[in-house]
């Protein structure tokens, strides 16, 4: 099967499910990293995702399949990862959304950046959730990509905001 050539050499996979459909266990039994969104988590696990709790009852289906770290992002309230360690909610960032298009992608692309760079999974995640805000704030796929220093001076305004 041509999906398991990564897999089978060891070199970590990151499956973003969208648009939101069914996929094979087999498939998903090859995923490292699943970002899926509420609705497509609630798709590939069979239930209705509308809770924190829900979505980690979806996850821990989805870990059933196979898959290591499930990442179920939730829009504005960030993103829980779930995983064989545990649970864990990765808050969001509160900004105003005027375009939600490329969120999905520059979320999944800085999740990549950051673990292939060395960053724990929290902290990639964090990360990733800040560009998926900064995203959100622009309209346009392409425009709305914010630079790295946009991203790291936005993340010493938030955690300079919350001391």
């Amino acid at each position: 099967m041509r999906d398991s050539i990564a897999h089978s050499h060891g070199i970590p996979v990151i499956l973003n499910p969208a648009p939101a459909r069914a996929l094979s266990d087999e498939l998903l039994s090859q995923v490292t990293y699943l970002t899926p969104n509420e609705t497509e988590a609630g798709i590939l696990a069979g239930i209705a995702v509308n809770s924190l709790e829900t979505a980690k009852q979806a996850a821990q289906i989805l870990l059933q399949k196979g898959v290591q770290h499930v990442i179920v992002t939730l829009g504005s309230k960030g993103a829980l990862i779930v995983n064989h360690e545990g649970v864990q909610h990765i808050p969001g960032f509160p900004v105003h959304a005027v375009d939600t298009v490329a969120a999905g992608d520059s979320f999944n692309g800085a999740l990549a950046q950051q673990l292939t760079s060395g960053k724990s999974l929290k902290e990639a995640v964090s990360f990733a959730n800040a560009v998926g805000a900064l995203t959100v704030g622009k309209a346009g796929a392409i425009p709305s990509l914010p630079w790295l220093a946009e991203v790291e001076q936005f993340l010493k305004q938030e955690a300079a905001r919350l001391e």
